[in-house]
């Protein structure tokens, strides 16, 4: 299951009930998975934003924004 975003890799040129309707299946398939989350990617998206400055999401893993170093911690 894939939601693809062509344009700049955060958007898409696809109508909007076609984008909902793969989000909610992508977020069911992530509460099926065990996603405790309320909105698995939306929480997602943000933590590579400013908006968190205490933990930011990375292509390399969790980045502790306080200590400034990388952390193996799991958050649930």
């Amino acid at each position: 299951m894939v939601l693809e975003l062509p344009i700049a890799g955060i958007m898409t040129n696809l109508p909007a009930e076609e984008v909902a309707e793969s989000y909610i299946k992508l977020d069911q398939r992530a509460k099926e998975l065990g996603s405790k989350l309320r909105a698995p990617y939306m929480s997602l998206s943000f933590m590579a934003l400013l908006v968190i400055p205490e933990l930011k999401l990375s292509d390399k893993g969790l980045f502790n924004g306080k200590s400034f170093e990388f952390t193996d911690v799991f958050i649930e």
